[in-house]
């Protein structure tokens, strides 16, 4: 195994696609954009990684998806390369970080975008992954019927959560990025007092430190990039 390991980082682009599999899960084709590289040739190098147990690759549809391999293999390189980097800094993993951070924003213009395009259509497309009255059942079972105190609910979409659980909540906060699934939104739930939609980002979530009791994110995670970032932002709010 470690011959394998260090086979596969004896490569300047292998070394920085390993890089950047630590900041998040890509496509071949966004490795390909942030190394300026065809998708052919960053496939070639993705296997090496992948045979020495650094990377693992998952296929969606059409897309397929790198991400780092198990801990075992890669968490004593990143130490290395971390350690090392303090010696010297890597001037390509700048530049990367820099291309990573327009791969980031491509993937968040795609998806505003698209849920722009199926706001009024979004509640019976998510019926389609997972019968929606037992998600809401599990979550039920989750929450119980006693009172919620202070909701936050992060991206919100047309706010079927709150229109579920924020009769139980003292005020209830729905976000959300997209203006026309607020619209949704609003229509639905304009008999609740208690409940105030936004637009924000889920990653500068308009609450204070500690002010929410329940934060909800349904429906969210999956397109969220980094999704880490997201849950910590909700944990911000929780305190």
């Amino acid at each position: 195994l470690a011959l394998d390991i260090f086979r596969a980082l004896a490569d300047a682009t292998r070394l920085r696609i390993f890089s950047l599999l630590r900041s998040m899960e890509l496509s071949v084709g966004e490795l390909a954009q942030v190394l300026g590289q065809s998708q052919p040739r960053v496939s070639r190098h993705v296997k090496i990684l992948c045979d020495a147990g650094l990377a693992e690759r998952r296929k969606e549809g059409s897309w397929v998806f790198v991400a780092l391999g198990r801990q075992v293999a890669t968490q004593p390189v990143a130490a290395a390369i971390d350690q090392l980097s303090k010696a010297e800094p890597d001037h390509w993993a700048v530049a990367d970080a820099a291309r990573l951070a327009a791969v980031r924003a491509d993937r968040a213009a795609s998806a505003a975008q698209w849920f722009e395009g199926h706001a009024d259509e979004w509640d019976a497309i998510r019926s389609l992954h997972i019968a929606e009255d037992q998600v809401e059942a599990a979550m039920a079972g989750v929450l119980g019927d006693g009172p919620l105190g202070s909701l936050i609910d992060i991206g919100t979409g047309t706010g079927r959560m709150l229109e579920v659980f924020g009769g139980q909540a003292d005020s209830a906060l729905g976000i959300d990025r997209s203006s026309e699934m607020l619209r949704l939104a609003r229509a639905k739930l304009h008999d609740r007092p208690n409940t105030e939609l936004r637009q924000a980002d889920l990653y500068a979530l308009p609450m204070a430190d500690g002010a929410a009791d329940v934060a909800i994110l349904h429906h969210v995670l999956h397109f969220a990039q980094p999704a880490g970032a997201a849950i910590a932002g909700a944990a911000r709010v929780l305190g």
